[in-house]
C-alpha cells in the first residue's frame, strides 16, 4: 500500500503499526513512509509527528534557478554573488540574513510560517529556537529601512515580503487597508 502511495504522488505516509522490530521499521521508511509509529503510542506525540511531517512536505518550494537575480521594489538580491542591494546601495548581511531575504523574495507576497522559514533558511532538523526567526526578521526589518520593500508581521500566521504599489510606495498592510 505504502509503495503504491508513493509512486502516485507525494501524499505524506507515517505508518501506525504494532510491529516493533527495527527491521519493520527499516522496512516501513525504506517503502516510502516519512514516519513510523508503533503502538501503543501517545497521542500527543503523534500528532507533534503529523505537524512535523506536513511542516516538512508542505513547504513552499524554492526558486528553479536559484542563481538568478531576485529583486523586489528597489531591492535586489544576487545569489551568485551574495550580495544585496537596496535603492542602489549595498548592504552588509549576515549569512542567514542574507538566505532569509533570498527565501523571502523566492516567496515574495506569500505568508510564510516561523516553522516554513525554520525548514526553508536552517534545515527542518533545525533544533534551535523559533524566535530566532524573529531576532533575524527583526535585524532584516532595519536593513530594509530606506526601501520600499517591507516584511509585514501577518498575526498569528507568519511573515510576508512586500513591495511597492503602482505609486511606488510599499503595499499598504491588511490593517491599514481596512482603515
Amino acid at each position: 500500500v505504502c509503495r503504491r502511495i508513493r509512486q502516485a504522488g507525494d501524499t505524506p505516509i507515517i505508518m501506525l503499526t504494532a510491529r516493533t522490530e527495527d527491521i519493520d521499521r527499516i522496512v516501513g521508511l525504506e517503502l516510502g513512509a516519512d514516519d513510523y509509529v508503533t503502538k501503543p503510542y501517545n497521542p500527543r506525540e503523534l500528532v507533534a509527528r503529523v505537524r512535523a511531517v506536513l511542516r516538512r512536505t508542505q513547504a513552499p518550494a524554492p526558486a528553479e534557478n536559484a542563481t538568478q537575480t531576485l529583486s523586489l521594489g528597489n531591492v535586489t538580491l544576487d545569489p551568485a554573488r551574495r550580495n544585496v542591494m537596496v535603492d542602489g546601495s549595498p548592504r552588509s548581511l549576515r549569512t542567514k540574513e542574507f538566505d532569509l531575504l533570498q527565501c523571502m523574495l523566492e516567496h515574495a507576497g506569500f505568508v510564510l510560517s516561523r516553522d516554513q522559514l525554520l525548514s526553508l533558511v536552517w534545515g527542518y532538523d533545525y533544533g534551535g529556537e523559533t524566535r530566532t526567526v524573529d531576532v533575524h526578521v527583526a535585524s532584516l526589518r532595519k536593513e530594509l529601512q530606506g526601501s520600499n520593500v517591507e516584511i509585514e508581521t501577518v498575526w498569528g500566521i507568519g511573515y510576508k515580503l512586500v513591495g511597492p504599489a503602482a505609486d511606488g510606495e510599499p503595499a499598504a498592510s491588511g490593517a491599514e487597508k481596512e482603515r
